[in-house]
């Protein structure tokens, strides 16, 4: 796995995933827990690689392939 997520894209990618994660403590219901897909694009952030950006050749790191 390459990295293909550069710097200013994780930090989109935290303030998103904590915007979302937000998402479990003001819902009610069990339409709450849709808040944890904030996890996903936190988790990508902090390795560096997103699998939706490899299936389309994308890549916003400054080490290009």
């Amino acid at each position: 796995m390459q990295q293909n997520v550069g710097s200013i894209d994780k930090v989109i990618r935290v303030a998103i995933g904590v915007v979302l994660l937000g998402l479990v403590f003001f819902l009610k219901g069990s339409v709450r827990w849709l808040g944890l897909i904030g996890l996903a694009p936190i988790f990508t952030a902090f390795i560096g690689w997103c699998p939706a950006y490899s299936l389309f050749h994308l890549n916003t790191s400054s080490k290009k392939r």
